[in-house]
């Protein structure tokens, strides 16, 4: 049951981290985020974050 819990905290984390790096780079528009590099280096750290609690939950 936790390790469902911590997938999809993971995916909701990978997919916030997608989101401010598309926005981040100007392709996502309509937020103060829009264009700031500074939020395309927070989603990436976000999406790695993400992943790594992913694998973590889904190994044996």
């Amino acid at each position: 049951m936790l390790k469902r819990i911590i997938k999809i905290l993971a995916i909701l984390l990978i997919l916030a981290g997608g989101i401010w790096i598309l926005q981040g780079v100007n392709i996502l528009p309509g937020s103060f985020m829009t264009g700031d590099p500074q939020w395309a280096i927070n989603g990436a750290i976000t999406a790695l974050i993400g992943a790594g609690l992913f694998w973590f939950a889904h190994r044996k």
